[in-house]
């Protein structure tokens, strides 16, 4: 009998003293898969002891071990006459059967029908498919049959494996094959299954059983047939070991007789150059792709490939975008012609790189929903590209100031990688620390760098990565005022010779919003201008969104208002295009001041007004300004001011009226207010009825206009 789900977690509660937690309970019914003799037997067992409920619970899985299997031998395999015996400890090798499977594997004549005998015998068999044509064993039982299996027929074991290996292969199924061949213990029958259908199984991303069975060949079966060697490199790549590549490939090209020439070289130089530009080296990148094209006959698919994704991203490097899209919508095409799943996902993604890079963000997105359409068609979630594409979708998050969105992708990036080193996560603990800078939480922000700052000193990573962190390693330090460490950073971080990629941009941008840290103006004005000019020139309207929005900060700082505003509209307009809210947002209470004052002027197109008045409110939402010039010791001071007008003194205002004024200054509509302060919006409503009659104003913008002079009167800078 299976318990049900609704029933598992008053099940235990029911019969032991102390009750378990509900997770723990839920885990050991999923352990027997629901089986309610199973359950019964854990419980009693759990009875007979007098630790807490909490111990207990840790020691159930234990008892299942000894309990069920004594029951299962007693109960079930001593009651079964010695032909039934057999036949259920040789099938339970089998993960799933059919009729063709258990006639070659226990030598029934009938396989079928020996199984709905089974069946009908109530021996833990279930259907798998409503045709009744595949069938399992319930889990518990199966691994008990499996255990004995191992014990009762330890010397038919090998022969039993081959027979089923055999069986998986004639009806299709190569990887069920592989774990009968590797239990087997047979090299050659493994061998001979990875040569056929090897590649097969990588571009469905059977990477782990790939490296188990290349692991199970000794090296001279690889060295006899270059293409496992070949397969062996890029499973490596595969999973960013870019350095062990070289290695094998050198001791390949050494141990095998004429492999330097022909088509297998040019296979090798086509991986060499996906692990030259991963490297860092689009020259040499470049020079071996090329190489491989003109070598690899238009038949080897694969290799043409890879080398065509190659030359795109060397393309993408170069800064030469529209050139490298059309490659990779190539590659794409050739990738899903033969359905090598991977360099399509690859590809797609670069296209949305590149996308994004240009401003045209909403058709990235298009992109990338492409791309998670392909992981979910595929199965392509144990990819370490998986996360490579959680990450941009969450840098595209960012942009649109979807904070929470982008932290749980960020996040589920991290999940991909949990099996991986630790230094793998770097990129998406960046993008968790920007998230926390957005909202303004620097103490977040701070605990989330120290552990980025732990995994920079402890690994080696490619520039891209060390820039990305960089980044809000420096927007951290402006939010602070860390000017120490902004000047330690500047004295020892790597000065690109170019930048003429939006990799490059971004890092002589962490290096100049340094600079104006530091005020160091003059050279930051330096940086900036050329950054803008290879942008424009480029066609990098992101970069040069970006790049606008320092500027302003740049201008605004050195007292230069009239150019930091005609920066700031050339950047509000920009962002029609890309979108981008939080590039605004992280800049703080300067950018807020700002955009009051374009609000106030009444001037901005439309679609500007409505993305400035965004802006204002994740400011003052995130980084907290909300009552800063409006709390009681201002106000006290305030109506001390010998120039204070007559009217505020003789009829003053509430100090929720302050609180409401404030936030009307701030940018907030009436909705906004009512739920900051948690009053309805008939109260707020009254409120600003009364501050108007006080402060002897009719509108909104007078309102705004009257609190500014205030604030100027008191010294405040607006």
């Amino acid at each position: 009998m299976h318990l049900p789900i609704r029933k598992r977690s008053s099940f235990f509660d029911c019969r032991l003293s102390s009750p378990i937690e509900a997770a723990e309970s839920s885990r050991i019914c999923d352990d027997v898969s629901g089986w309610a003799t199973a359950l019964q037997l854990i419980a009693l067992s759990a009875r007979q002891n007098t630790h807490s409920a909490h111990k207990s619970a840790r020691r159930l899985a234990g008892i299942n071990a000894s309990h069920l299997s004594d029951y299962l031998v007693d109960e079930v395999l001593d009651n079964v006459d010695l032909a039934t015996r057999h036949f259920l400890l040789k099938s339970a090798i089998l993960r799933s059967m059919n009729d063709a499977l258990i006639t070659r594997v226990t030598g029934e004549e009938n396989g079928q029908m020996r199984l709905e005998e089974i069946e009908r015998q109530g021996l833990f068999l279930q259907r798998m498919d409503d045709t009744g044509e595949w069938f399992c064993y319930h889990p518990l039982f199966g691994n008990f049959l499996h255990q004995r299996c191992q014990w009762e027929l330890a010397a038919e074991l090998p022969e039993i494996h081959r027979a089923a290996a055999e069986s998986w292969m004639a009806q299709g199924f190569p990887s069920e094959a592989i774990h009968h061949a590797l239990a087997a213990g047979d090299a050659l029958m493994l061998r001979d299954i990875l040569l056929n259908h090897a590649w097969s199984l990588f571009n469905h991303s059977e990477l782990s059983l790939l490296e188990e069975s290349l692991k199970a060949l000794p090296w001279d079966s690889l060295l006899e047939n270059p293409q496992l060697v070949l397969l062996q490199a890029w499973l490596m790549q595969s999973q960013h070991r870019y350095g062990e590549v070289n290695t094998l490939l050198a001791r390949a090209e050494h141990e095998i007789k004429d492999i330097r020439e022909g088509t297998m070289h040019a296979e090798f130089n086509a991986l060499r150059a996906q692990v030259a530009i991963n490297d860092g080296n689009p020259d040499e990148a470049e020079r071996l792709a090329k190489l491989a094209l003109e070598e690899l006959p238009p038949g080897w698919f694969y290799s043409r490939i890879v080398a065509t994704s190659v030359l795109g991203e060397v393309l993408h490097c170069k800064g030469e975008l529209t050139r490298s899209l059309a490659l990779m919508q190539q590659t794409e095409q050739m990738a899903r012609q033969h359905d090598v799943w991977h360099y399509a996902l690859w590809s797609l993604i670069q296209q949305s790189e590149i996308l994004f890079a240009q401003g045209f963000l909403q058709t990235a997105w298009e992109t990338q929903e492409k791309a998670f359409q392909l992981i979910n068609e595929q199965h392509l979630e144990q990819l370490p590209m998986h996360e490579f594409l959680v990450r941009i979708r969450a840098q595209l998050l960012w942009a649109w100031a979807r904070l929470d969105e982008a932290e749980a992708s960020a996040r589920s990036g991290i999940e991909v990688l949990s099996s991986y080193q630790p230094q793998q996560q770097l990129q998406c603990l960046a993008m968790l620390i920007q998230c926390s800078l957005a909202r303004g939480d620097l103490d977040n922000a701070r605990s989330q760098l120290n552990r980025l700052e732990n995994l920079l000193g402890n690994g080696k990573y490619h520039s891209d990565w060390i820039s990305n962190a960089n980044k809000v390693r420096v927007i951290y330090w402006q939010m602070t005022g860390d000017k120490a460490a902004a000047a330690n950073w500047l004295r020892h971080t790597a000065k690109p010779e170019f930048a003429n990629n939006h990799f490059l941009q971004g890092q002589w941008r962490n290096i100049a919003r340094a600079q104006i840290l530091l005020g160091e103006f003059e050279p930051a004005e330096i940086v900036l201008e050329e950054l803008n000019e290879n942008a424009r020139s480029l066609r990098l309207m992101s970069d040069l969104n970006r790049n606008l929005l320092l500027l302003n900060q740049l201008y605004w700082q050195a007292g230069r208002k009239s150019d930091a505003q005609r920066v700031l509209l050339d950047a509000l307009k920009l962002a029609n295009r890309t979108g981008f809210i939080s590039h605004f947002v992280i800049e703080g209470e300067a950018m807020a001041q700002q955009l009051r004052q374009l609000i106030q002027l009444n001037t901005l197109p439309e679609l500007e007004q409505h993305r400035a008045q965004r802006i204002l409110r994740e400011i003052n939402q995130h980084h907290r300004h909300k009552f800063a010039h409006f709390d009681e010791n201002f106000v006290e001071r305030l109506l001390n001011h010998p120039e204070v007008p007559e009217l505020i003194r003789t009829s003053p205002l509430t100090q929720r009226e302050w609180q409401v004024l404030g936030l009307i200054y701030s940018g907030y509509s009436n909705e906004q207010i009512a739920g900051e302060l948690e009053v309805a919006a008939t109260t707020i409503k009254t409120h600003i009825r009364n501050l108007y009659q006080k402060l002897g104003v009719a509108h909104r913008q007078a309102a705004v206009q009257h609190a500014q002079k205030l604030l100027k009167m008191m010294g405040y800078g607006v």
